[in-house]
This record gives structure tokens, C-alpha cells and sequence, in this order.
């Protein structure tokens, strides 16, 4: 077995938490990547040494994730490979700081990515997601409230599950968040997502802490009635549920909203940087996906010089 690979592993997660101000679900997922690595490892190469791995090792690890299937049949997605071999070049990256004679992370090539189309709601797509919502009780309330707050705020799903009702300053239209990588940013509530809010909230009658929470299970006030907080899980349904209902044609996520959010900025002459910033993403070249849907120059030239425009 592997000399000491379990105990590095905690290290490194240790200093993912500590150092690098990780989310509890990146630690998780990483820990789970590394020991599926460690198990097949085990498996395998009964005798090797972390300071042992070596390309071929690596490939014969990629082969195994790209046949791995469950009890159905089903196959790894190659994004799902790909996190994979990301947390073991973390962990290689990890030793080499740590001064471990170890594989160099920088040889070893992430699978290929599949090509993905951007997606985003049309104005009228949005208007018909949000008018499919009843809003006469309580409940459907809520969930108009929160398909208006994602598009208003460009949240993601994990940063709004989050929200305390206390949070937001309905006077300024905006509050203060912790994003993905512990950075924090100002979000601003859209005049139309604040109306809905302010409803929401002015219907329910409890002083629980969480902004939005469910409906089900049963009533639990222990702890500010944290236990009653929607999980993004949730969240994702009731978007799921008003795609379905509304009949738009997208197969939209809470993560569409917030492409949908920075589109819409886009479009109407927001500059990049700007966006950047509201999205909370770290580095530009994240948030340029959305030029080449928001350019309007180029739709221009190509109605200007592609042959298929003149008649």
C-alpha cells in the first residue's frame, strides 16, 4: 500500500480549508475524487509509493475512470472525469510545494472537454417562467420571489439558499455576499425582485431566519428555523417546475438565470469588468463566455457582408 497517502490526503484538505478558504462541498468532493484514486491505486499497484506514479500510471487511471460504470450501465460524464484528474493534480501540486518527490502536476493533461452551447432566457422566455407562477398563497410566492432574486442578482443557487431574510437593505436594493472561494461582493435587487420579496416575506408568519424556506416535513423553530432553509436541491426543482409549466423552450436551471442575468447586463451596454464583478467570478476570461452572445457589433457585420442577407 501506499506509504503515508491517507494521512497527505488529509493535509492537503486540511490546508484546501484553512489555506485556500475551499467550500465544505469542494473538501468533500475532493476527498471523494482522492479516494477513489487511492482505492484503485490500492487495487492495482499493491507495492507502489506515491513518489512511484509515473504518466503510464496516470493513463491506466483515465482508462479505468472513462470504463467506470454503475449498476445501470452508465459511464462517467467527461466533465465528471476531468474533476478527477483536477483534485489529483491539486494533490500533486500540494506534495510539490510541500517539497514530496512527486509526478509533476503540469504532465499530466486534463481530458477534453465537451463543447457546450450558452444558455439564456429571451425576454418573453422570462416573462412567461415568471407569470407561470400562482401567486395566491404563500408558497407560490415564495417561488416567484425566487425566480425574480436569481435573475435580479445573477446568484448562484448555493449563494442564495444562504440568504437571511436580514441580509437585504430594501432601501439601497442591496446586500453583501460570500461567494465561491470565500470572495465577497455586493449583489443589487432589481426594483421587480424586490417588489416580490417584500411580499413574500410581508405573507409569512414566522421570524425564522433563513430568506426562503420550505414547506414541507412539517414546522421546525429550533435554532431560528434554520431546519426550515430551502437546500438548493430544492431550488433547482422549482425552477424545473416552472420550465415545465411555462412551456418555454430551454431546459433552464437556476445556473441559466444567472447566464440569463449577465446576458441581459451584457446586451444593454454593461461593460465586462463590471459583470466580473456582480458574477463574482475570479478572473475575466470566465466571465467572456457571454461576449459572443452579446456582441452586437457582431450580428451587425454579419448581416452587413454574409451573402445570405442580400435578396
Amino acid at each position: 500500500m501506499i506509504e503515508n497517502i491517507g494521512l497527505l490526503i488529509v493535509r492537503f484538505l486540511e490546508h484546501l480549508e484553512i489555506e485556500k478558504n475551499n467550500s465544505k462541498l469542494t473538501i468533500r468532493n475532493y476527498r471523494f475524487y482522492l479516494q477513489r484514486f487511492v482505492n484503485w491505486l490500492a487495487a492495482n499497484y499493491s507495492n507502489k509509493n506515491i513518489k512511484d506514479l509515473d504518466i503510464d500510471t496516470i493513463r491506466r487511471y483515465r482508462l479505468y475512470l472513462s470504463q467506470l460504470s454503475d449498476d445501470e450501465g452508465l459511464t462517467l460524464k467527461r466533465v465528471t472525469q476531468s474533476y478527477h484528474i483536477i483534485a489529483l493534480r491539486s494533490f500533486l501540486r500540494f506534495l510539490v510545494k510541500n517539497d514530496y518527490e512527486v509526478l509533476a502536476p503540469e504532465k499530466i493533461d486534463l481530458p477534453k472537454g465537451e463543447s457546450k452551447s450558452l444558455k439564456f432566457l429571451e425576454e418573453n422566455h422570462l416573462r412567461e417562467l415568471f407569470n407561470s407562477v400562482d401567486v395566491s398563497d404563500e408558497k407560490g410566492l415564495r417561488d416567484r420571489a425566487i425566480l425574480e432574486a436569481l435573475f435580479s442578482t445573477g446568484l448562484r443557487v448555493s449563494e442564495l439558499v444562504k440568504l437571511n431574510r436580514s441580509q437585504i437593505n430594501f432601501e439601497t436594493r442591496e446586500f453583501g455576499v460570500i461567494g465561491k472561494g470565500g470572495r465577497a461582493r455586493i449583489v443589487f435587487v432589481s426594483d421587480s425582485a424586490a417588489f416580490w420579496i417584500e411580499r413574500y416575506l410581508a405573507i409569512r408568519g414566522d421570524d425564522f431566519k433563513p430568506l426562503f424556506i420550505r414547506y414541507s416535513k412539517g414546522i421546525d423553530a429550533t435554532s431560528a428555523g434554520e431546519k426550515m432553509r430551502l437546500t438548493a436541491r430544492s431550488v433547482e426543482r422549482i425552477v424545473e417546475k416552472y420550465v415545465k409549466l411555462s412551456k418555454i423552450p430551454v431546459k433552464a436551471s437556476p445556473h441559466t438565470l444567472r447566464h440569463s442575468f449577465a446576458t441581459d447586463l451584457l446586451s444593454n451596454g454593461a461593460d465586462l469588468r463590471s459583470v466580473q464583478e456582480m458574477l463574482g467570478h475570479k478572473n475575466i476570461s470566465t466571465t467572456q463566455i457571454y461576449t459572443h452572445v452579446t456582441n452586437p457589433q457582431l450580428k451587425d457585420i454579419h448581416k452587413k457582408f454574409h451573402k445570405g442577407n442580400r435578396r
